[in-house]
């Protein structure tokens, strides 16, 4: 059976991905379903410091159907696990242009973060929520619950675990210095 023009061009754009990545995002199909895509975006300004997993579901008529645009890491801009409402998602099929890729997409929902523009699926949070879900973001993904982000992520799940043992050794020490 030949590739479906959605497989073939979903492959050439995780080569084009790898080749010449985008800033602040890391973006990756499962092994075993092309269609379905997870990212990460390292979050500036209000969420530095957060790591925003999500995830693209892709129809097989990609690329002249939009994808299903996801946020599952909390974040205080849109709700987790709900289908995003945007001008590059499956809510507007009417806008969308075939020659939007994987890289676009996740750029556009990254621009769109750092907005307050409301949409379905969007939520409001005072900027202090959103840095306190910054702060938490690596360690909600690296999570038993989330055996997707750790499977496609392994690096940064060995990134959450330098970081929580670095927090554990200046604890202690913190600990030793109150009792000296």
């Amino acid at each position: 059976m030949a590739p479906s023009l959605a497989t073939t061009r979903l492959r050439k754009e995780y080569v084009l991905l790898k080749k010449t990545p985008v800033d602040n995002i890391e973006a990756v199909p499962l092994e075993n379903n092309i269609l379905e895509w997870h990212y990460v975006i390292r979050g500036v300004e209000i969420y530095e410091g957060g790591f925003y997993h999500g995830k693209l579901v892709f129809p097989q008529e990609y690329p002249m159907k939009p994808p299903a645009v996801y946020m599952i890491t909390p974040n205080g801009r849109f709700k987790p696990n709900t289908k995003l409402c945007l001008s590059m998602s499956d809510f507007h099929p009417e806008t969308w242009n075939p020659m939007w890729s994987v890289g676009s997409i996740l750029t556009g929902l990254y621009s769109f973060m750092n907005e307050d523009t409301p949409t379905t699926g969007s939520i409001e949070a005072t900027d202090e929520e959103r840095q306190e879900l910054a702060a938490t973001s690596l360690a909600f993904n690296c999570s038993l619950t989330n055996p997707t982000f750790r499977k496609v992520f392994p690096h940064l799940v060995e990134l959450n675990e330098e970081l929580q043992k670095k927090k554990l050794e200046n604890a202690t020490e913190n600990l030793t210095l109150d009792q000296a």
